[in-house]
C-alpha cells in the first residue's frame, strides 16, 4: 500500500464528511428554531462561518441538507430486509425491517417527532422525499421477488414492487397520523392498521 498516495485522500474524505456533519447539524438546529421556509442558505453558511459558494460544494439545495442521508436509509432498509430469515413472509419481513431502520435513527423521539413534522410541513420538503423513496422501492424489490418464490413469473417482479411500495405508503400514512397526533400515538401501531386496510 502507498501510504504517500492514500493518507492525503483519505484526510481529504474525512475532512469533507466532518463538514458535512456540521452543515447538517447547524442547517437542522435553524431549520427547527426558525422554520425551513424562513432559513436561507446564507443563514447557514454564516452560522457555520463559511461562504455560501463553499456551502453549495457540499450541499445544492436546503432540501439535500434534510434528506441527503435517505440514500443512506434505502441502503440500511436494503440491508436489513435481507438479513431476515429467508423463509419470512414479505409482509412480515418488510415490517421488521423498517422497524429496524426506525430504531437505528440517531434522533430522540422528541427531535424526530420535530423534523418529520418539518418535512410534512414543507410541500418541496414532501416531494423532495417522495422522490427519493422510490429509490427504496427499487433496492427492496429483488428480496421480495425472492421471498414470492416465483423467480421465472414474468410478473414476479410487478407483485414484488406493488408490495414494496404499498409498505412504503403505510409508512408514509402511519407516519402522516402520528405527526398529527403530535407524536402520541404508536407509529408501529398506526403502521399495522394501515397494512391492514392495504391487504384489506
Amino acid at each position: 500500500m502507498d501510504h504517500r498516495a492514500g493518507n492525503p485522500a483519505g484526510l481529504r474524505e474525512r475532512t469533507r464528511r466532518a463538514v458535512q456533519a456540521e452543515i447538517v447539524s447547524t442547517a437542522m438546529r435553524l431549520f427547527l428554531e426558525h422554520g425551513f421556509e424562513a432559513t436561507t442558505m446564507e443563514q447557514i453558511a454564516n452560522e457555520i462561518g463559511i461562504s455560501r459558494r463553499s456551502l453549495f460544494r457540499y450541499f445544492g439545495s436546503k432540501e439535500d441538507i434534510v434528506l441527503g442521508d435517505h440514500a443512506e436509509h434505502g441502503e440500511a432498509l436494503r440491508t436489513a430486509l435481507e438479513a431476515r430469515p429467508p423463509g419470512e413472509p414479505p409482509w412480515e419481513a418488510l415490517r421488521a425491517a423498517l422497524k429496524a431502520l426506525y430504531d437505528s435513527l440517531p434522533y430522540s423521539p422528541e427531535d424526530f417527532l420535530k423534523i418529520t413534522s418539518m418535512l410534512h410541513a414543507s410541500p418541496s420538503l414532501r416531494a423532495h422525499q417522495w422522490e427519493k423513496r422510490q429509490q427504496w422501492t427499487d433496492l427492496l424489490v429483488p428480496d421480495i421477488v425472492r421471498r414470492l418464490g416465483a423467480t421465472r413469473d414474468p410478473m414476479s417482479e410487478l407483485r414484488a414492487r406493488a408490495l414494496a411500495a404499498c409498505a412504503l405508503a403505510c409508512l408514509e400514512a402511519a407516519t402522516d397520523a402520528w405527526v398529527r397526533s403530535g407524536g402520541t400515538i404508536d407509529m408501529e401501531w398506526a403502521f399495522d392498521e394501515a397494512v391492514a386496510a392495504a391487504r384489506g
